[in-house]
């Protein structure tokens, strides 16, 4: 017999959460409720004093996943698929709820028998080594598992292969060898992505205040700005994070979602978990050094941001209104933080401009998809048909805040203000032009489906939006 055939001659028991699959099924499983079903968060408690085994059995019972959607291992699916080939006996053996593993058995085709977490019995760690015993006697089976939990069981294996090692797997593996597959390291950039770094130009709104008073070189309200964008900024990548946590599903079948941190397992949910809780502590920790109201504001974008993340995302128009809001919540946080009063001139103009990006946004997602007529897009409440509504609607906001702009330019206050209110005009054909600019490219197919990473990329938007600031800081001597 060679070595070949001899190795597949012994059963091989793979785990499946972070082995097989480079994400936690309890993690996506628990978002996954508590995005469809909210309320089920009072009752986690009383079922987690029932032991873990009841936890992931009654969250399953409430939910199902996508097993074709997950994210594999793919080199170890492979190997899989090849020894199932040369006649091996490959056994499912997790942590998970029966439910979903045999979704993902019946999937994947490769597994012979299934072992899985039933009511009462969590099959985790000293549980699973003892099943496999019993099914196959100590040292009668090989071990595929990934963490600290699987130690116990690689100790029982005769041979291991360990699989995107955490730290206590790898420090097993190096002073007991065996099979090491290992996965692809995160990188800066992947820490990058996660934040959504890009996504702070948002924040800069709260400068507007500032710079509207004229007060560029007030050195302490200049400070209480940049306070208040580091806050708005930790506090934005916990809440984009989170939104991460709700849409793992939607994200993979999204062409280039699926490729975000969270979704295509390079990061796992406990290390954002955990980054979230460092990120809300940043903020709020910054928000100290802030008057009492930024803070109040902070809180009020929170809740609207968690909600929209929960719920408002997926409500026809309800979606675009409240992002135009959350907009001009920063602007607010701006006069919050500076105590610098904001006329309504500005906050009208900000939900109109606003508005109309958001709209593009939903606009390009649904010039993207393939559905037929008549069906929403995933996680979303609109349809195909809707398209020539929402670039009217759209059209129509970027005109009403041109419009909102030039009663301001013509208006006492601006007189007040400025020395040479004439050179603020071109602000209007300058605010036109790059929100009909977006419009046309965007019925072309050819902008990004977030219009903020379209103005930071596109130079043309950068210089006209440069030569408005000039103009408007110009006017003011």
């Amino acid at each position: 017999m060679d070595a070949r055939s001899e190795r597949n001659a012994v059963p091989l028991a793979v785990d499946l959460d972070g082995t097989l699959i480079a994400t936690d099924l309890l993690w996506e499983s628990l978002f996954l409720l508590l995005r469809r079903r909210p309320l089920c968060l009072f009752l986690l408690p009383f079922w987690l004093m029932g032991g873990k085994a009841r936890l992931k059995c009654e969250i399953a019972s409430r939910v199902d996943l996508d097993a074709a959607g997950l994210p594999y291992r793919q080199d170890l699916l492979a190997q899989l698929r090849k020894d199932r080939a040369d006649g091996r006996h490959i056994v499912l053996a997790t942590a998970s709820p029966k439910k979903f593993a045999d979704a993902i058995a019946l999937h994947l085709g490769v597994f012979d028998e299934v072992i899985s977490t039933e009511p009462g019995r969590n099959m985790a760690s000293g549980m699973k080594r003892d099943a496999l015993v019993r099914a196959f006697g100590d040292g009668g089976f090989d071990y595929a598992g990934n963490s600290r939990a699987d130690i116990a069981v690689f100790d029982a294996a005769r041979r291991a292969v360990v699989v995107a090692p955490d730290r206590a797997a790898a420090r097993w593996h190096a002073r007991n060898g065996g099979e090491l597959l290992e996965a692809a390291k995160p990188t800066f950039k992947t820490y990058v992505k996660m934040l959504r770094v890009h996504q702070w130009l948002k924040n800069s709104l709260i400068f507007v205040p500032l710079i509207l008073s004229h007060e560029y070189f007030n050195a302490p309200l200049l400070t209480l700005c940049v306070l208040a964008f580091i806050s708005f900024s930790t506090a934005a990548s916990a809440i984009y994070i989170l939104n991460d946590f709700f849409d793992l599903g939607l994200d993979r079948r999204h062409p280039t979602k699926r490729n975000r941190p969270f979704a295509s397992g390079t990061l796992s949910i406990p290390f954002g978990f955990a980054s979230m809780l460092v990120l809300l502590a940043i903020s709020g920790a910054t928000a100290l050094f802030l008057p009492p109201l930024f803070g109040l504001v902070l809180i009020g974008y929170l809740i609207a941001t968690t909600a929209y993340s929960l719920s408002l995302k997926r409500m026809l128009l309800i979606d675009v209104l409240t992002l135009a809001g959350l907009y001009t919540v920063r602007i607010l946080a701006g006069s919050a933080a500076t105590m610098i009063g904001v006329s309504f001139w500005l906050l009208a103009f900000s939900v109109f401009f606003f508005l109309s990006l958001a709209l593009v946004k939903r606009y390009v997602e649904l010039r993207s998809t393939e559905l037929p007529a008549g069906e929403r897009i995933a996680g979303r409440g609109y349809r195909t048909e809707d398209q020539e509504v929402i670039a009217q609607a759209g059209m129509a906001s970027a005109f009403s805040s041109a419009m909102v702009l030039a009663l301001y330019i013509q208006s006492s206050a601006v007189r007040d203000l400025y020395e040479m209110p004439w050179l603020i005009w071109p602000l209007c054909p300058i605010v036109l032009y790059i929100t009909i600019r977006m419009w046309i490219l965007a019925r072309r197919d050819e902008m990004h489906d977030d219009p903020i990473v379209f103005i930071i990329s596109d130079w043309r938007s950068q210089l006209f939006g440069v030569l408005g600031a000039v103009l408007l800081f110009t006017a003011g001597f």
